[in-house]
């Protein structure tokens, strides 16, 4: 008897269990069956990857919180589209490819919705929601009239088979639909047909497609890992328990203001009311809902009862504030990104906290976003170019690395105060910190595309007439301004 009395004391002091080096490898019962699942990350993607998709598109498309840190997400990470700027020695070939890109970027989506900055966007939702997507080149005959005969299918990475993990030879294996050689690198991807659970589809057959023609575009967390996950995938659990938490409050509100009154009958009383009938289920048992201004009458010997949960009071703002502040944290943006509250903050805050945001975002600009999309999407549209002779350059194959020199170039960041921002950069220009070209790319502008429109500026509008200068002198007596507009010379 006296063991199970001491028995929690002493484990909640850790006595009675060997003690570790480090605290986090303790196998007391603060830590028991925590993190300590064994495998790889695609061990544990292969069996858990479905469910965390599944779960984090429901969250997207039914709570509002998941919901507005995709938008967000996207918003940020995207904005109006990532555009190239060839970096070629050649000047008027540059401005031709960048011609022939325009043109294509229009007709760059298969399904015929959206441009390319559109894809880029739908790519990015996709991968937030689902921690990956897939891209298909899709060459076109050269009678399908397109600019360059080659467009691009968004797939939503269902159709990549997750459960199919086989070896097919000593030197080549199959890791979650995934074709890998004997050192590793990607072949194939082993696709379904159609996606999951199409209605109108009952063919589940898979189909092997090359590695060169699939773009497979996640963030890697993970040595090794094959497969992306979502980036719900550390808060949907708070996320449907704070969602769950938010209805039962928004009812206990609502009950709370609803007036009722009920009445009770007495045994004498045998008269009707027109009107009051109530809904009854199937067993005859009356319904009763409670209505605003609603008058509920009772059989005798009945009586109402109601439960008298705790009010939260004056801290349910600031405890759901300090939830969301952690699933921000969770997903990797600013709680300000995902609830668009700005009550809390001014300029130095807001800065300060957004700087580190954007160096999250950059980075996956430059090695998701370009890296993986962008830059091996441009260069096989040079190459069908080039092979469709839409674009003559003799010596492409010698110089391939050469035309395919491209600087993508973000939509710039919106400042919180434009008038400080703007005198930094020139403080940072007069010492010679900065370039116009480095400050043009800050503001997602490109300087030859700049130096062009000042040109053509020059041309159309009229030369402002000069304005006389005007200087300020000071009273001795009383060190008050005096201003006096300088004559100009000859007057």
């Amino acid at each position: 008897m006296l063991k199970k009395i001491i028995a929690p004391i002493a484990s909640l002091f850790n006595i009675g269990h060997a003690k570790t080096s480090f605290e986090g490898a303790s196998q007391s019962p603060r830590l028991r069956g925590k993190g300590t699942q064994r495998g790889n990350i695609n061990t544990q993607l292969s069996s858990e990857l479905i469910t965390l998709q599944s779960r984090s598109r429901h969250a997207c498309k039914n709570n509002p919180w998941a919901g507005s840190a995709s938008d967000g997400y996207v918003t940020t990470l995207i904005g109006t589209g990532l555009i190239p700027r060839w970096q070629i020695e050649n000047k008027e070939l540059g401005k031709q490819l960048q011609k022939e890109w325009n043109k294509w970027a229009k007709e760059a989506d298969a399904d015929g919705r959206t441009n390319f900055a559109g894809l880029q966007s739908l790519a990015a939702r996709t991968q937030f929601e689902s921690g990956e997507v897939l891209i298909r080149f899709r060459p076109r005959r050269l009678t399908d009239s397109l600019n360059v005969p080659l467009q691009l299918q968004i797939l939503p990475p269902d159709q990549l088979r997750h459960d199919l993990n086989i070896r097919l030879s000593p030197t080549r294996k199959v890791v979650m639909g995934i074709e890998l050689n004997g050192i590793g690198k990607r072949t194939a991807y082993h696709i379904y047909k159609e996606p999951p659970g199409n209605p109108l589809e009952t063919n589940v057959d898979s189909i092997r497609v090359n590695a060169n023609q699939i773009l497979h575009v996640f963030e890697s967390f993970a040595p090794g890992q094959m497969r992306g996950y979502p980036m719900l995938s550390r808060v949907l659990a708070r996320l449907y328990e704070l969602d769950e938490y938010e209805d039962a409050e928004l009812v206990r509100k609502k009950a709370a203001a609803m007036f009722a009154a009920f009445v009770t009958k007495t045994p004498d009383d045998n008269y009707e009311f027109e009107g009051m009938d109530q809904p009854e289920d199937s067993e005859g048992n009356q319904l009763i809902g409670i209505q605003p201004g609603a008058i509920h009458y009772m059989e005798p010997g009945e009586s109402v009862d109601f439960s008298s949960p705790a009010d939260v009071g004056s801290n349910y703002t600031a405890w759901i504030t300090q939830q969301l502040r952690g699933i921000a944290a969770g997903i990797g943006i600013t709680y300000e990104t995902l609830t668009g509250d700005l009550s809390q903050v001014n300029y130095s805050s807001i800065r300060a906290g957004l700087m580190t945001f954007r160096r999250r975002v950059e980075a996956l600009q430059q090695t998701m976003i370009i890296h993986q999309f962008c830059q091996p999407v441009i260069e096989r549209w040079l190459d069908m170019a080039v092979a469709s002779g839409r674009v003559n350059i003799p010596d492409y194959l010698e110089n391939r690395d050469e035309y395919t020199r491209i600087k993508w170039i973000a939509p710039a960041w919106l400042q919180v105060d434009p008038l400080k921002a703007v005198q930094a950069d020139k403080l940072e220009l007069e010492a010679g910190l900065a370039t116009k070209t480095e400050k043009l790319a800050e503001r997602g502008r490109d300087i030859e595309d700049f130096a062009a429109e000042l040109e053509a500026e020059e041309e159309i509008l009229p030369k402002p007439e000069p304005i006389p200068n005007e200087v300020i002198e000071v009273d001795e007596e009383d060190k008050k301004p005096n201003e006096k507009a300088k004559k100009p010379d000859g007057e």
